[in-house]
Parts: C-alpha cells; structure tokens; sequence
C-alpha cells in the first residue's frame, strides 16, 4: 500500500516513499541514535546515583501489577488512576534496571530487566484501560487480547522495549536466550499488525484533526519498526511501516501553524510537537536526511516553551495544561531541537533546566537519550530568556511582561480561540495576570483525568466551564462548547509603552439578546498597571430574570472591600490590588481543591470574584502592585 497523503515532510523530503526507504534507512542494529551497552566509554562515565538509589529499593519490592478489577473500574466508577498508576511503576522500574544493566552490565540488572520485559509481554494489555474500545465493541470491561487497542501506552511499552533492545540486545542473548523474540512477537502482535490492519485509528488525523496523540505514538512505532523488524522476512515490511509512519508524522506537521502554536497548551507541548521533533530527529539519524530546520512551523515551535513562560516554574496554562507543570521535563529535547533550529534562546531556556536530574517517569528512550547525548550533558549553564512579548495569532494568545529578561512587575495573558480546541475548556477571552511571574488572576488547570474527562460529560467538570475562568457569566448564561462560539474581531497592539488584546466575547455565549461584549485587556508598562475594559450590547431591553457578572478567579489570599480586592499571592510575591467602580457590588465565591493535581499548584482553595454588573453596560478593572505591608499566606 502506498502512503497517499503529502504534506509539507514530503514535499522536502524524497525519501518518504518505500523504494527511497528501502535503500535510505540504516540497519536496524544502528537506526536509533543512542550508544548501545557495548561501547563501556560511553556508559561508565554516565552518572546514576538517584537512579541506583530508587533502582536499589526495587529489589525488595515485588513488582507492581496493573490488576484487572482496576482495569474495570474505569467503566464502573471512571477512575483510571489505580490502574495506570500500577502499569507506569513497573514500567519505570523496568527502566530503571535497564539503566542500571547497561551502566554496569552486571548479571542482577540484567535478571530485572529479563523479569521485567517478561512481565510486560506477559501484561494482557498494553493499552490504558480509559482509551481502549473494547466496551464499545466487544462488551468488555476488560481488554480484548485478540483485537489489542493502539494507544499511546501501547505506543510507550513497544517504545520501551525496542530502546532496550537496542541498548543491551547482546547481554539479552547471553542471559535470556529466546526473549528478544518474545519481545518481537508482542511487538507484531500488538502493535504492527493493528497499525497496519486497522488504519481508522483517530489519532492519524484522516479527518484533519491531528492532536498530540499522533506524533506520540508514530515516534513509538517507527522507533520499533527501525529496530525490531530486523528478521529475514521483514525486509519489505520495515520501510512499509516506516513510510506509513512518516505519512501520519506529515500530517500532523502539516497542521502546525506557522507561528509554532500548540492549541492544547505547554504542558502538551512535550507530548505534542516535542514527540515530533524527537521522532524527526531518530528519523533523520537513520536516513541521514533531517528535515526540521527546513520546516517554519518546526522551527517556531521549538520556541512554544519559553514563549509560555512566566517565570521561574509557572507558566501559561489555557486548556488542560497545569500552571505549575512538574519540572522533570525532557529538556535534552527541546536543547537538541533548538540546536537543529539554530533557536539560541529556546536552548538557553532549555539549559537553564539542565541541573534537573533525568527521571525514568519521562520514558526510557528519554531517559537514554538524555543520559548520553554529550552535548546537553555539557551544555554551559544559562538564564532563561523571559521575552517580552508573544503573540499567537492562530491560537490568539498574547503574552507580555514589563520589561524583557525579568520575570518582576506585572505581565498578562490572554486568549481569543474557540471552544473546541484541543484539550478544550470554555474559556474565550481568559484572563491570567502574574505578578513577579506567579499568577494571581489565573486559570485553575485541570483535575486528575478520569473517564469522565474526555467523555460527553467533560464540562459538567467545574475547571472545564467558563463559570470557573475570569471570563463573563451574561444573564446567567456561561460559555458553550463548538467551535462556532469564538471570538471575533480580535486585535492584538504591541508598542513600546504598553501591550494589549481586543475581542469580543459574545458569539462564545448562546443569548440571542447580546449583540456584544468587547473586552480590551492592556498592560501599562509606564505606569505598571493592567486595565480591563468591558463593554457590552442587548438587542433588547427586555427585562432581566438573571444577573450578568464579570468574574475573576485569584489564587493567594484576598481581602475583599468595597470597590477594590488587596490579593498576597502565592510564594509571597508582591501583593497586588484589584479596583473596580465603587457602585458595583462584589460577590466572593471560595472553590476548595480537593484534587491533588489542584491542590498542589494552588493551595487549599481558589478565590472567584463576582462584580455584578446586570445594569451596567460598561465597566473598567484596575490591576497594579500594591505597596502595603505584606499578609501572611
């Protein structure tokens, strides 16, 4: 079968058909880029002391097991944490004995990691249980082992497996004999012949809408299919895979803006475009031809990240994305991109990470990559870039901060979009102020994931409803989910003095009555000040059964007076004080955070102030920081 989509990789790239790859890939035994156990150089000057520590622990634990009443609690109750949280430990232990084995080759890591892939091929189901169609199909709760489900913990565990492979292949046959093909079986059982039996997969994008689950799981897939179909009657299966591989990667290249934007937000960055980038990256040291410096939007996206940034761990979090991200992120990949790119600032944000010790949770082709690629392990050490200003058209997210390369004073972000974006909330024109780069006005992320969450019922979620972002609640009416409810007439002014972004809000609300509601969000650099301008329309002056409020959700403490909030955010940045007219009332509503994922970003609870404004037809907030003594959080 011939690949019948191209896109912009294969418009740059010959190589993409099978015939050029045929003759273009490089044997399995040196198609992925990293030092196999064999080259001792390499792997004795590798550093694992915190792995040794937790790998150490390991050996007397038994090892975690992903139980099949778990597995069935996502289609009694919703929750998908019991489950995966097993699956993801023993998969992390297994990296962390193959790192451990390869460091120092000696027989008790590599009984681990024999004990370990054993037990993943031996696991009925590499797929998460949340992902798996098998109800819709089958009537199962349970994972049907004779129709195995392609998802990204399939992708991961054969992702996993050929890395390890790869990397400790010899010492495999010399103390297991016999489970290196095991591990190729699982591979063609569970992972090749459904991508290539069943191409309806929704995350290939054939109905145009690519989201990060397809570079995440082609780069798992080619990095198998380059290692692990190495047999004598896969020669023509192997550039067949590849080139269907590289068919999906294009079309979700071919869907980035030109402005490098990812819709779902910088926590998806990582598991979105940086998967492309990575798969690009093994594509290219297998054919010799790399094609990310060519590809505007590569190159633009490898800037996402420091574009996101609010300073120090905090970052702009529109859609599902934490405000507070765990810092155990791959940053080898994002330098090893901003190298390609020749993007100093993308890799002087990405060093500015380095002394951040690569964690076996980030997947154990990560884990290899980071620990031996030489030049991040010696990259100089570096601040982090905290530019001005950045405006995302296709996504309509401005940010900007005072001054550049500080994250001190006020900075802002804001977005227009549509509500159905990737990872969508309701949230057209959402607010995030910072201060001292913490947010205070901010966006509340996202709760642990359940089934729940990517179901019909994702927005009866409270983080997931406009009722719960600074956005307006018009006569009683939130936002509602399409992307038809967008805004319109959206501008963005970047000037020396001040930065800001006009929209109006209404087509995001289903009132027939609201003609519109133009919201001008600005900073003030000279007088470091942010406003907020709202201005709005009826149709009709017909009477009014519920109230119309502009909301603001705060995180930190807030001491609520008429006419004005003084809010001491978190971390005890500098307080700062919220004004709006005197003859406007103010509601406080307190959101307690019961879900950790929350909780941890932002405390106990997240404060919503609600300005009733039913009778108004305008209204301006003021926010600037505030030079009384400090409160105590």
């Amino acid at each position: 079968m011939s690949t019948t989509f191209r896109g912009v990789l294969a418009s740059r790239l010959n190589a993409l058909s099978e015939p050029g790859l045929t003759s273009a890939l490089a044997s399995p035994e040196s198609s992925l880029p990293a030092p196999t156990a064999q080259e001792r150089s390499v792997w004795e000057s590798i550093v694992v002391t915190e792995l040794l520590e937790r790998a150490s622990t390991d050996l007397t634990s038994p090892w975690p097991t992903p139980l099949a009443s778990a597995a069935a609690r996502v289609h009694r109750d919703g929750n998908r944490d019991e489950w995966e949280a097993a699956a993801f430990a023993r998969q992390e232990r297994l990296s962390r004995a193959a790192i451990l084995a390869a460091r120092t080759l000696d027989t008790q890591w590599i009984d681990q990691v024999v004990d370990g892939i054993q037990l993943l091929c031996e696991q009925s189901s590499w797929c998460w249980p949340a992902h798996d169609d098998t109800y819709e199909r089958h009537g199962s709760v349970l994972a049907t082992v004779t129709a195995p489900y392609l998802d990204l913990g399939a992708g991961e565990a054969v992702g996993q497996l050929a890395w390890i492979d790869h990397i400790l292949g010899s010492a495999l046959d010399e103390r297991a004999p016999g489970i290196r093909e095991r591990i190729r079986h699982e591979a063609r059982t569970r992972v090749f012949t459904p991508f290539l039996e069943r191409r309806d997969w929704h995350w290939i994008g054939l109905d145009g809408d690519v989201h990060n689950w397809n570079p995440w799981i082609h780069g798992n897939v080619l990095v198998a299919a380059l290692r692990l179909l190495d047999g004598p009657h896969e020669a023509s299966l192997r550039p067949h895979v590849v080139a269907l591989v590289m068919e999906g990667i294009d079309r979700y290249v071919s869907a980035l803006p030109e402005d490098g934007a990812i819709d779902e937000g910088y926590g998806y960055w990582w598991n979105g475009a940086c998967r492309a980038l990575e798969a690009l990256d093994v594509f290219g040291h297998a054919t010799g031809r790399n094609v990310i410096a060519q590809i505007p939007a590569l190159r633009e996206t490898v800037a996402f990240p420091h574009r996101c940034h609010l300073g120090d761990d905090w970052y702009v979090n529109f859609a599902d994305s934490q405000a507070r991200p765990t810092s155990d992120q791959p940053w080898h990949a994002l330098h090893r991109a901003a190298r390609l790119v020749g993007n100093e600032e993308a890799a002087a944000h990405a060093a500015a990470h380095r002394f951040i010790p690569a964690h076996e949770s980030m997947g154990f082709g990560r884990l290899v990559r980071a620990l031996t690629d030489p030049e991040w392990n010696n990259a100089p050490e570096a601040a982090v870039p905290l530019v001005r200003d950045t405006w995302l058209p296709s996504t309509q997210v401005l940010l900007s901060r005072e001054q550049a390369g500080v994250s001190e004073g006020l900075s802002i972000a804001i977005k227009g979009g549509h509500n159905n974006e990737h990872h969508n909330h309701n949230d057209v024109g959402s607010l995030i102020v910072a201060c001292d780069g913490v947010p205070v006005i901010v966006d509340a992320g996202r709760p642990t994931y359940t089934k729940q969450t990517f179901g019909p019922g994702r927005y009866d979620i409270w983080t997931m409803q406009s009722s719960w972002h600074s956005v307006p609640e018009i006569r009683g009416c939130p936002q509602a989910p399409g992307a038809q409810h967008a805004a319109r007439d959206v501008t963005a002014t970047l000037t020396e003095v001040s930065a800001g972004l006009t929209l109006d809000l209404a087509d995001a609300y289903p009132n027939a009555d609201l003609q519109t509601w133009r919201r001008t969000v600005r900073l003030d650099r000279k007088n470091r000040q942010v406003t907020l301008d709202e201005v709005w329309e009826f149709s009709s002056s017909s009477v009014v059964e519920h109230e119309t409020t502009t909301r603001l959700l705060i995180a930190g403490t807030v001491e609520l007076e008429p006419g004005q909030a003084l809010v001491q955010p978190l971390q005890n940045a500098t307080p700062i004080i919220i004004r709006w007219p005197n003859d406007t009332k103010a509601r406080r509503v307190e959101q307690q955070l019961k879900d950790p994922l929350l909780g941890d970003v932002w405390g106990p609870h997240l404060t919503r102030i609600d300005l009733i404004v039913t009778h108004r037809r305008d209204i301006r907030i003021t926010i600037e920081q505030h030079n009384a003594p400090r409160v105590a959080s």
